[in-house]
């Protein structure tokens, strides 16, 4: 994995990218998404010492002098476990840590329980932004997407990008994947990443795969298939506030109608 990874980002730094939401920066990159594995490859991602994978993505990203989504991956900490994912700077340092807030359980229509994160995981408890060389990033992973008053903190709160390193299966990828992706881009009005892992139709939990990111009015900038695939992307956060200026929805907002977001007493991770 840390040859292959360093093989990717030498290609991806070659084109002189700032910010990398690379095949490492999906969910649950380490090991299968599958309960038997999570425990096995958690880590304790505190220091280079203590977590092999933190001292690969701090050394990844120092060396290429790029900042760094790094997925997500099983986290130990205080006897419990989270899906985690670790922003890094162009100077190898960790600037953020998220843990995800909105655990996968999810029931067939018959009631049957179908899979539950929450066997496996705690629940983070904190939004999180990290203000990069790249702007402000808002971090969610996988099912966070589905709640957009996440999306809406970050909105409120600077952020001028959110990536989502996400594992969506075949039947919520076809369905939900594009739709909530745009969803979040023109609730928000910001660029949108999601990150996927590569399809293998051999394993136990067959992902949809289709990275991709979307412009603030809702247009898909970049998508990749569902192999492995490395895509390529110009951000101009200008076209941010192009949409906003055209459709000031945030101006328009009826917070004395409903009110179910507070931004001012909001508990959240922000990064100096």
């Amino acid at each position: 994995m840390n040859k292959h990874s360093h093989r990717l980002m030498d290609t991806t730094t070659a084109s002189r990218t700032n910010i990398s939401v690379s095949p490492i920066s999906r969910e649950m990159w380490l090991c299968p998404y599958s309960h038997e594995y999570f425990e096995k490859c958690g880590e304790e991602l505190n220091t280079e010492e203590s977590s092999a994978t933190y001292h690969m993505l701090s050394e990844i990203s120092s060396i290429h002098q790029i900042t760094i989504v790094g997925g997500s991956i099983p986290e130990r900490r205080n006897g419990q476990m989270y899906n985690t994912c670790c922003v890094f700077g162009p100077d190898g340092k960790l600037k953020a840590k998220h843990s995800k807030l909105h655990l996968f359980d999810y029931y067939e229509a018959s009631g049957d329980v179908s899979f539950r994160e929450s066997d496996s995981f705690t629940a983070g408890d904190t939004p999180t932004i990290v203000h990069t060389d790249v702007g402000c990033i808002g971090i969610g992973i996988c099912h966070d997407i589905r709640f957009p008053e996440l999306g809406m903190l970050y909105r409120a709160k600077g952020a001028d990008l959110i990536i989502y390193p996400a594992a969506f299966n075949m039947s919520t990828g076809m369905a939900l994947w594009e739709l909530e992706t745009k969803a979040r881009a023109i609730d928000n009005q910001m660029f949108v990443a999601v990150c996927s892992p590569s399809r293998d139709s051999a394993g136990s939990y067959t992902i949809w795969g289709h990275s991709m990111l979307v412009g603030p009015s809702g247009e898909v900038k970049a998508k990749a298939e569902h192999g492995e695939e490395i895509v390529f992307a110009e951000i101009n956060y200008a076209e941010n506030q192009l949409q906003r200026e055209l459709f000031p929805l945030r101006r328009q907002r009826k917070e004395g109608i409903y009110k179910f977001l507070d931004t001012e007493q909001s508990k959240a991770n922000f990064s100096p």
